[in-house]
Formats: C-alpha cells, sequence, structure tokens
C-alpha cells in the first residue's frame, strides 16, 4: 500500500466510495467524476502503478471483474460499453495506481472516445 495514494485509502475504506463489485484481489468502484452513467473503475486492492507491474497471475481476476461490471451495466440498459487502461502520465494516467475504467455505453450518449495522434495522422479510437 502507498499511504498517499487515493485508490489505496479507497480500499482500506479510509475515503467513501460507492463499492459495486468486489473479487479477492480487486475492487470495483463508480468514479467520482463519471463521464457516462455507469462510469466503473477496476481497481487492485495492491499498490500497482501500471499494467507492467500487475502479477500476471492477477490480471485473468481483473478482466473477470471488468467483464461481470460489463454485463451487469448491460443488463441494466447499456448496449456497449469501452475497457480503457492508461498507463503512465504520458498516455494520461492521472492516478498512479492501475486500474481499468469500464465506460458503460448507450445508444443515445452522444460520447465520444477520442482521437489520438500518431506520426501526424489522426486515429478514431472508436
Amino acid at each position: 500500500m502507498n499511504e498517499k495514494c487515493v485508490f489505496c485509502k479507497i480500499v482500506k475504506k479510509e475515503i467513501d466510495s460507492k463499492f459495486e463489485e468486489e473479487s479477492e484481489n480487486f475492487i470495483a468502484i463508480l468514479d467520482i467524476k463519471p463521464k457516462v452513467k455507469g462510469h466503473t473503475l477496476i481497481i487492485p486492492k495492491e499498490h500497482y502503478e501500471t499494467l507492467m507491474d500487475i502479477p500476471e497471475n492477477l490480471l485473468g481476476e481483473m478482466i473477470g471483474l471488468a467483464r461481470s461490471v460489463a454485463k451487469k451495466r448491460a443488463d441494466s440498459g447499456a448496449n456497449g460499453f469501452n475497457l480503457l487502461m492508461n498507463n503512465f502520465s504520458s498516455a494520461g494516467q492521472v492516478v498512479m495506481h492501475a486500474h481499468i475504467h469500464v465506460l458503460p455505453r448507450y445508444s443515445n450518449d452522444k460520447k465520444k472516445l477520442g482521437f489520438f495522434e500518431l506520426d501526424g495522422e489522426e486515429f478514431s479510437a472508436v
């Protein structure tokens, strides 16, 4: 655990959060600044900064929890979802504790995942 990490504090229940689901090594919480209705974060209970740091034997559990959350959202009316994980600050990671965003999608949400640029060309991430 990292004493200064906001996600470590959430895992230790020092900061209130809306827990959606939990597995042995991960929690699923609602994002406090959701981009879409039901925006959920899958967070390891141990402090790992990026995907590269999470032990390989835990990755299936992490994706399994993301899948479970996505299925719940589909059962509640979402007709699609995006999984997003930013790794390192250059890729947009703000909280340096590994986490996956589960973004439920609705046909009328009018949200776009965004664009990124490689070699001067713009590529749609959607």
